[in-house]
């Protein structure tokens, strides 16, 4: 094995250091070097495209529903752009608190606020609680809103067993929000 008495084959750690310094000074030395036509066109941020706005948050918003001692619990969200304009509205589900039974669900279309420190606002209000509605399932797809509801007939149905089942999905159409019933085979796929 000729030629590893050598003192060059034979690397140290004053070769490494000698050699990344060397590779470091090229390359920082390529970073000052441009072409004299070159110009900036894109900041970090728009090379990562338009940053949409957050969804509101239904948690800062004030709620028309009176639950006397008790408090309101948001209990289903989602959210999309409902209305076309490229913004996010969120969809909020919600009702007073229980420990047993089910209270009447309210169903509120939230739009982002207009200043920088203010609530989200309510825009709509989908379902009232006083329809004495509640919301099983709620999804947002293609500016559509779905929901599954039970509710009860009459006062004499025990209010363990709801008899009443609706779907139903709301569509922004004509500067409103239009309430429609989804057919039966449909309202039990995807909710």
């Amino acid at each position: 094995m000729a030629g590893q008495d050598l003192l060059h084959t034979q690397p140290r750690p004053m070769h490494w250091l000698a050699t990344a310094t060397a590779i470091s000074a090229v390359v920082a030395a390529a970073s000052f070097v441009q072409p004299p036509d070159a110009k900036a066109t894109t900041s970090p941020v728009a090379a990562a495209g338009p940053r949409r706005a957050a969804a509101p948050d239904p948690g800062k918003v004030t709620f028309p529903v009176d639950c006397g001692p008790n408090r309101l619990d948001v209990v289903k969200k989602a959210s999309g752009d409902l209305d076309g304009d490229g913004t996010t509205e969120t969809v909020a589900v919600v009702r007073c608190h229980s420990q047993t039974g089910t209270p009447p669900s309210g169903v509120y279309v939230l739009a982002r606020p207009s200043g920088p420190k203010a609530a989200p606002r309510i825009v709509a209000t989908l379902l009232a609680p006083a329809r004495r509605r509640t919301v099983q399932t709620l999804t947002v797809k293609d500016g559509g809103i779905s929901a599954a509801l039970l509710g009860y007939s009459t006062l004499d149905v025990p209010r363990c067993c709801p008899d009443v089942h609706q779907s139903v999905k709301w569509q922004w159409k004509g500067g409103k929000f239009i309430q429609s019933e989804l057919p039966e085979a449909m309202s039990t796929q995807g909710l």
